[in-house]
């Protein structure tokens, strides 16, 4: 398992515009999570530039290369999606959705044109951006008796550890965050604390 555990994305959103005999071609990038987004985004999209022809997209997400998505929207295959992915691609940037909003101009452009236009489109998006640096966090649930708080905060103020929720009473429960290159530490630390539950829940 990789333990590689940072990664560069887009702070906020940020649009580019790419002009070609006619044809205009608005970038729009935005920071993402989750795939989930990816329709409200591109709906909205649509309904904001209601008279253009296409909406192509791409996005990423996670360290894994594979994991991603096109979509060449009605323009001939490989020519609008691919493009835009190569460039987040090449940028080195994840977790980045990027939509492309073609207005046609009356002259068709032919595929390395179309290619260019949604590769030059998303390159200007992403020059205007503010890309940074975050990392890969695990997120893990534990539950425990309230006798057992200060073992428990001991932990979280050696690692420094976030605490995204909490429910203190006789049973409490605590959903932590921290890097994963601290997962063996933490959980190893936790683990030697007697009757407690610790959880997986997922990586941010």
């Amino acid at each position: 398992m990789s333990l590689e555990d940072t990664y560069k994305t887009i702070k906020s959103p940020a649009e580019g515009l790419f002009k070609d005999r006619g044809s205009k071609f608005f970038a729009f990038a935005y920071h993402i999570e989750h795939e989930s987004e990816v329709k409200e985004l591109v709906d909205n999209l649509r309904k904001e530039h209601f008279k253009a022809v296409h909406y192509c997209y791409a996005f990423r997400l996670g360290l894994d290369k594979n994991n991603f998505r096109v979509n060449d929207d009605g323009e001939p295959s490989g020519s609008a999606g691919k493009p835009i992915l190569n460039t987040l691609l090449s940028h080195e940037i994840t977790n980045v959705l990027v939509v492309v909003v073609r207005y046609f101009g009356g002259t068709l452009l032919g595929v390395p044109g179309l290619i260019n236009a949604y590769k030059s489109a998303t390159a200007e998006a992403l020059a205007l951006a503010d890309i940074v640096e975050k990392t890969v966090n695990d997120v893990y649930i534990v539950s425990f008796e309230f006798i057992q708080m200060n073992d428990i905060m001991k932990i979280v103020k050696e690692f420094n550890l976030k605490i995204r929720n909490q429910t203190y009473d006789n049973q409490c429960v605590i959903e932590l965050e921290f890097r994963k290159k601290l997962t063996n530490q933490v959980v190893g630390k936790l683990e030697k604390i007697d009757n407690i539950i610790i959880e997986y829940l997922f990586t941010v």
